[in-house]
């Protein structure tokens, strides 16, 4: 059976169907993991030790010299991404509770929902696409992008909007496994190899147990929320990473576009931060689902507008190559006068 290859046919499918499938449980059988104990019940309610691991080998897959020869692209997308997410923060702040919309057209809808979708680029997705309509260099920007991966950024954002407040010593817990995970693997090649090969093994795991955390009536529920919140993150987002690149990155913003996506990581966000910041914990659960759907939706939409914006500025792929090797047939060469 081809199982595997049937899920990641689904955008983010690996993050999303063992959601899915621990909403499943979380729905129908909410006492499974206090009924089972043991391991089952550490796969059922793990999030945050599952997720601590994946941090430090995320970590640990980030390299040092790689990330200096791309500092430019990737930190202008990363920092751009981060600065759009804090003002939308701050201006949402003003319209939404701390708790989600209860009601209505937006229901489910929250700052915590809108910052996590923002914050957070998927460096895979970003990567495959520079691949195609990009440079090396641009495709290599993904690297840094692993920086924004954790709840960091989040609490960074939250606070200093003033929507939060947190013990200095709850950023550093947040980010240490993360910042040993990189120490570690630039000072031991063979170790940043061993550990980076459970960075997408551990996906599924964790997911599962997040998913553990919603009702699938909250899915439903949030439906519509979702599809617009995704489609507030491409636009939202989007536009500033594009001139961002154009004027400081030195593109022509389309690896602004291909970085207006949200990240499967971000789906464990908001379930992070309830845990350090309580006041968080009742829209926790639907600020969950509504990330997975921008999940799902940016990963659709994004290969899409960013193909047709990269045709736009430079013609289709195989049309540039056709151009460029036209162009080097027809310059003279001076290599012999």
């Amino acid at each position: 059976m081809q199982i595997k290859r049937a899920i990641e046919t689904i955008p983010g499918g690996m993050m999303l169907v063992p959601l899915f499938l621990g909403a499943l449980c979380h729905t129908f059988s909410p006492q499974a993991g206090a009924y089972f104990g043991s391991f089952t019940n550490g796969l059922i309610s793990g999030t945050v030790p599952i997720l601590a691991v994946w941090f430090f080998c995320m970590g640990a897959s980030i390299r040092l010299d790689a990330a200096a020869l791309v500092l430019r692209k990737s930190g202008t997308l990363v920092l751009t991404k981060i600065a759009t997410a804090w003002v939308v923060a701050f201006v949402a702040a003003q319209f939404f509770p701390d708790n989600a919309v209860g009601t209505g057209l937006l229901s489910g809808l929250s700052v915590l929902a809108i910052v996590a979708a923002m914050d957070m680029t998927n460096g895979g997705l970003y990567a495959s696409i520079m691949q195609q309509y990009g440079t090396s260099e641009e495709a290599g920007a993904f690297v840094l992008m692993s920086v924004e991966s954790g709840p960091l950024v989040t609490m960074i954002i939250l606070g200093t909007s003033g929507l939060a407040s947190f013990q200095p010593q709850v950023f550093v817990g947040a980010v240490l496994p993360m910042l040993i995970g990189f120490v570690l693997g630039n000072l031991d090649k063979e170790l940043r190899v061993f550990f980076t090969r459970a960075i997408h093994t551990l996906i599924p795991f964790f997911a599962f147990a997040l998913g553990n955390t919603i009702n699938l009536a909250v899915i439903v529920d949030t439906g519509f929320t979702g599809l617009l919140l995704g489609v507030g993150v491409i636009v939202v987002t989007g536009l500033p990473l594009i001139l961002a690149d154009r004027l400081i990155g030195g593109g022509d913003g389309t690896a602004g576009i291909a970085a207006s996506s949200t990240a499967g990581a971000a789906v464990a966000t908001p379930a992070l931060i309830a845990e350090m910041a309580p006041q968080f914990k009742a829209a926790a659960p639907a600020a969950t689902a509504l990330v997975a759907a921008s999940v799902i939706v940016t990963s659709v939409l994004v290969p899409v507008i960013t193909a047709l914006y990269a045709r736009a500025m430079r013609g289709a792929p195989e049309e540039q190559a056709d151009l460029e090797t036209d162009e080097a047939l027809a310059e003279p060469d001076i290599s012999a006068g």
